[in-house]
């Protein structure tokens, strides 16, 4: 492979931190080689980020070659890999992973009780990275957070009940639906049915609240649909990602939505989850400080990259000029018209033999052209969510653009595979091995529901296999079926194909000389993988002649015919379809057919009667369409004001966003730093947490400007006493306000103080616990930040409330330090508690505080009502919640390991 002009191009705009837009065909994976070399040279590392698995490890293995050929490691992040192996992987100069293990992998370090347990590459985890399908990852998956939950309340019985009273509530009388932002409200009938059938006087009663449960189970019946939104496998519900038509089992909907579909669908209910950690693509991306990504539709989101990314998008050219023709859109009245006409130009372009791509939109509506198809016996292939499809993805993708082939697919963003005129040669020839030779290695049958062993009608042209090909294919199965007879092997269907997969990536990486001599040595009896390597590379050649002819035919014929079925809520999405056809200069075609009763014309409440009246003036006929520039600039303005809403959205999510990112920066910050720190830091935050609750005991009780017998001298000591528990002497807890207040008046009126030997008058002093320069260090730097600090408003007294906070906070400190002395145990245990005890607190407190910031970001739209700004509203709220977290955390935390000092053997159990 050698990069043409305009990939160099490409690869100059992602090193210099840009988005690169290259048409699909133009070889973005090549691309991606030079950035990711040139930025790896540092040795910080460069993560190369896809959207799914497959694509992740197809690019690892292909263009890793290349980095190690030049002296670089290449690691692999996959799903199931053990955290050993992840540590391991991104360790290597380049990283290949897809964008969720990427959030998920920082998020679980966040969550690591000790640095033993990190994988990422920490403290500067992220360096450069490029993002593959990059608006495929920040625009369209933008909008939903990554989350790690951790089981919550046990209301699982709830939510059938819930779902009964959803089936007896009827839309419109009972409650009404807003389908742009799957909003649900109940009427006052809706109320009073739900309160009598579940026998409450309050749906909303704190107590015994079944609102959110019947809310939840109103949504699930409205907007949550049975192979639209996800599928029923195996006994649970999972997601069906609607942007690329991807099964996603290991994620669920949260705030009880899956709960409430499991209830609906009549399924075993899972316990309900509560947030432990979560970000955004938007804010994890953000983290590199250099970033770069590669698509071939992002021009008509330039601007909410600049905005929101400050990365700008730049066209690359194609390598040869584009020939596709888009043709017209077609508008319908009905939606059965459009099927129809589907069908039709289905069948034209099958009586031409025209390859053709259809794309739709749900698993629902590729199933129903599938059956149309079927009346008319047109053989197809679909790709959509069903395991059994799902399995030969690949294949089918890459044989679509074979003469004669028909393929229905669901989104087609991020199928990563190309549709080459005439089908992909190295498909083809895997796939005649494996038909050839799977019945002799193993006696398993592939299972339909995840092999995909029975799709319908494949539609492969008849390919003349050589003789020498032939005669290879046969030793090859004659010797699979002697090892597995002779050595007893029972193979499963898998393993089988996994033999056959290493025996092909064999054939690509060893010279042919090397491959006839393994098959010709003695030392291996049964030289099974390089005969089936070499049984491969023959069938290869005799399929490359064929691809390239049919190839020819094709091109001859028109090429690639792509329809559109509906279109998407972004052109991108329909521009990303689009440029299926016409790759590398390829000639193809694609039309877009529309119908009025489209769920987006639906879902926003688009006034179409100027359409029907258009339609009812042309003709009688609701099924014939029509097509012009005034048709579709109407359509045109629709989805742009669509884009627009959507824009809207994801703007007000990264404002509200931007409040917790900075949080949990300063959080995660603080994490890494008590996790990867040495000991002395630990510590370090241990005594800072001590004086900072002696401060805020202090200011909560005192005044500057007042004299020391108006404070709340009392009521400083009671909770100063309570703070510091067992471990202050009996001498101490005798101190009465009198006597403080006599003191600190004696202070006031003394002209001179000796800080090193600090203590107040007629008071106790503090222990000797300060001995050593380390520690002295330590109690001078504590005094000047008392000094430096604004904490303390100007007035007669500030000086006299300094020295206070000094005192207080030498006594607890001196204390603590004494009590650890006298405990006996070494340093290296000391500091493995206070390390402990900080990252417990720490994570305890930050997940409520995760709790309560999506409570409010649902409670301040209400405000709105008031005339007030709910993100300014988010903002103050928020940071006034964070400021409260920070405090229960520094009080939590002293208050666990004084009390833990205070009698160890007592409290064994708390932080082990």
């Amino acid at each position: 492979m050698r990069h043409f002009d305009v990939q160099i191009i490409g690869g100059a705009v992602l090193h210099d931190g840009s988005i690169a837009e290259m048409k699909t065909g133009e070889g973005k994976t090549l691309v991606s080689t030079l950035a990711a070399y040139l930025n790896a040279l540092t040795g910080e590392g460069v993560h190369v980020v896809t959207v799914n698995d497959y694509l992740a490890q197809r690019d690892a293995e292909w263009m890793g070659r290349v980095h190690r050929f030049l002296g670089l490691s290449v690691g692999l992040i996959q799903r199931g890999m053990t955290a050993e192996e992840r540590r391991f992987n991104y360790r290597c100069d380049i990283t290949y992973t897809n964008n969720s293990e990427l959030g998920f992998d920082y998020l679980r370090d966040n969550l690591a009780g000790n640095s033993g347990q990190l994988v990422m590459r920490w403290p500067k985890p992220f360096h450069f990275a490029i993002v593959d399908e990059v608006d495929s990852v920040l625009i369209d998956e933008g909008r939903n957070p990554l989350l790690i939950s951790g089981e919550a309340s046990k209301d699982a019985a709830r939510y059938p009940v819930a779902a009964k009273i959803a089936e007896l509530l009827v839309q419109g009388l009972h409650y009404n639906v807003e389908l742009k932002d799957n909003s649900v409200e109940l009427t006052e009938e809706g109320i009073a049915l739900a309160e009598t059938a579940l026998e409450t006087n309050d749906l909303w009663d704190e107590n015994d609240p079944w609102a959110r449960f019947v809310m939840n189970a109103l949504k699930a019946k409205e907007f949550y649909r049975r192979d639209v939104q996800y599928i029923v496998r195996d006994g649970k519900a999972l997601i069906i990602n609607e942007l690329t038509g991807r099964v996603e089992e290991k994620r669920r909907w949260s705030e009880g939505i899956h709960q409430a579909v499991e209830a609906k669908e009549g399924l075993k209910i899972q316990a309900d989850s509560v947030i432990v950690a979560q970000i955004t693509y938007q804010s994890l991306f953000k983290l590199y400080p250099k970033l770069s990504g590669m698509t071939g539709t992002a021009k008509t989101e330039e601007k909410e990259f600049l905005k929101m990314f400050q990365i700008p998008v730049i066209e690359v050219p194609t390598n040869l000029p584009n020939i596709r023709k888009d043709l017209p859109i077609q508008a319908f009245a009905t939606a059965r018209g459009k099927w129809d006409h589907v069908r039709q130009e289905v069948a034209y372009m099958f009586r031409l033999g025209r390859p053709v791509l259809v794309g739709t939109t749900s698993v629902e509506n590729s199933e129903h052209l599938s059956d149309l198809l079927r009346e008319w016996n047109i053989p197809h292939n679909v790709l959509n969510a069903r395991p059994k499809y799902a399995g030969k993805e690949a294949e089918i993708v890459a044989q679509a653009g074979q003469k004669n082939a028909i393929t229905i697919s669901t989104n087609m963003a991020g199928r990563g595979t190309d549709i080459i005129l005439g089908g992909n040669p190295k498909m083809l020839a895997k796939e005649i091995i494996e038909d050839q030779l799977l019945s002799g290695l193993t006696q398993e049958a592939p299972n339909v529901e995840v092999d995909g062993g029975e799709i319908s009608q494949k539609v492969l042209s008849k390919i003349k296999v050589k003789s020498s090909s032939l005669a290879l294919l046969a030793k090859a199965a004659l010797m699979a079926k002697y090892v597995c007879k002779s050595e007893g092997k029972s193979w499963t269907y898998q393993k089988a194909k996994t033999l056959i997969l290493e025996a092909v990536e064999m054939s690509q990486s060893i010279n042919l000389k090397d491959i006839e001599k393994l098959v010709d040595e003695e030392s291996e009896m049964y030289p099974l993988g390089p005969t089936i390597a070499l049984a491969y590379l023959s069938v290869l050649k005799d399929c490359e002649v064929h691809c390239s002819r049919e190839g020819y035919e094709v091109k001859k014929i028109g090429g690639l015919h792509v329809i559109g079925t509906s279109l998407h809520e972004s052109r991108r999405i329909d521009n990303q379809l689009r440029g299926r056809a016409g790759r590398q200069g390829d000639p193809g075609s694609t039309r877009f057919m529309v119908s009025l009763q489209d769920e987006m014309f639906q879902k926003f409440n688009f006034d179409t009667e100027w359409a029907v009246r258009l339609i009812s003036k042309i003709t009688n006929d609701e099924d014939v369409p029509i097509e012009g520039e005034t048709i579709v600039k109407q359509l045109l303005a629709l989805q742009i004001n669509v884009e627009k809403y959507f824009f809207g959205i994801r703007k007000s999510l990264v404002e509200f966003d931007e409040v917790l990112e900075v949080q949990r920066k300063h959080v995660y910050d603080l994490r890494q730093l008590i996790l990867t720190g040495d000991s002395e830091s630990c510590s370090q935050y241990i005594l800072q947490y001590m004086q900072a609750v002696v401060d805020e005991i202090v200011f909560g009780n005192v005044d500057p400007l007042k004299h020391p017998r108006s404070w709340s001298l009392g009521k400083l000591m009671k909770e100063f006493i309570s703070i510091a528990g067992k471990l202050l002497d009996d001498s101490f807890a005798g101190i009465t306000k009198d006597a403080l207040l006599k003191s600190l008046g004696q202070l006031h009126d003394s002209s001179s103080i000796d800080i090193d030997s600090f203590y107040l008058p007629n008071l106790p002093k503090p222990s000797n616990s300060f001995r050593g320069i380390r520690r002295k260090s330590s109690s001078l730097k504590r005094w000047l930040t008392i000094c430096s600090d604004d904490l303390t408003a100007n007035g007669r007294y500030r000086a006299t409330i300094n020295l206070l906070r000094k005192y207080l906070g030498d006594i607890l400190i001196a204390s603590y330090l004494n009590v650890i002395e006298e405990s006996g145990y070494d340093d290296a245990y000391v500091k493995e508690i206070e390390r402990a005890v900080l990252v417990k607190t720490l994570d305890c407190f930050w997940r409520d505080h995760l709790i309560n910031m999506n409570r409010l970001s649902s409670a301040v739209n209400i405000r709105s009502f008031g005339h007030r700004n709910p993100l300014e509203e988010y903002k103050i709220d928020g940071c006034r919640f964070f400021i409260s977290m920070l405090s229960a955390t520094r009080r939590l935390t002293v208050e666990t390991l004084l009390r833990y000092w205070s009698s160890p053997m007592e409290s064994q159990e708390l932080f082990l």
